[in-house]
């Protein structure tokens, strides 16, 4: 197994800690879909990610969006 091979195995088994930052009430949805699957947190997490995704994928940049400045002139 070369480099590459045990560099693309690690990526697709990496757990490394991190950390997120929700709104109290949020969190607490989150955490109330958890208990109500019988599944971690970081799992409904990881779900709603791959799910919504695509449509995160159609909103604009922040180098999308026009300057309000220069909206007026």
């Amino acid at each position: 197994m070369n480099d590459k091979d045990r560099s693309s195995e690690a990526s697709k088994t990496d757990k490394r800690k991190q950390s997120l930052y929700f709104p109290e009430s949020m969190l607490q949805e989150i955490k109330d879909e958890a208990a109500r699957l019988d599944r971690s947190l970081s799992w409904v997490v990881q779900r709603a990610w791959k799910l919504a995704r695509l449509e995160i994928k159609k909103l604009p940049s922040v180098n999308d969006v026009a300057d309000d400045d220069d909206a007026g002139d």
